[in-house]
């Protein structure tokens, strides 16, 4: 299946209080991020959620700031991380992509975290609009169905 044949992300039921989560983004392809922030956006809306928006330098900083928010005073239920790295003429994309992605999945992993990623890695920035508009198929709305469904499991086996 690619992207095109999809099928468009629903909010999930999330059972108890309405979900708080944080998206962190890092916004270097201002366009490309900013679309999967309103497909993330209708997401929570959808199903009842709240949410709070904070932006970081780059793809780089994404696990940092989680770990961050994780330190902080302020509680959240999920987060959605979301970002793009467009493979340019150097290795540097390749080792962006890598280490971030293995850092998200690490914080969430030591903390037991209910998340959604959506650290889009690709090609062109041609490739990255088309994942991040308003139809089709929104990484940005998958990435805030993924962190919904993680809340819902986590309540539903007492994790939360």
């Amino acid at each position: 299946m690619s992207t095109q044949d999809a099928p468009a992300p629903v909010a999930p039921h999330v059972p108890g209080p309405a979900p708080h989560l944080l998206m962190v983004r890092a916004p270097y392809y201002r366009d490309v991020v900013d679309g999967m922030t309103e497909g993330a956006k209708e997401i929570f809306s959808s199903a009842g959620a709240t949410w709070e928006i904070v932006d970081v330098a780059g793809a780089f900083e994404l696990p940092q700031a989680l770990r961050i928010a994780v330190r902080g005073a302020k509680k959240y239920d999920g987060y959605v991380t979301l970002g793009c790295v467009v493979r340019g003429e150097t290795d540097h994309y390749d080792f962006i992509c890598s280490t971030s992605m293995q850092g998200l999945m690490d914080v969430a992993l030591q903390f037991g975290l209910c998340t959604g990623a959506a650290l889009l890695t690709v090609d062109s920035v041609e490739q990255a609009l088309a994942r991040s508009r308003e139809t089709g198929a929104n990484k940005g709305a998958e990435a805030a169905v993924a962190a919904l469904k993680q809340i819902a499991l986590a309540r539903h086996l007492g994790a939360a």
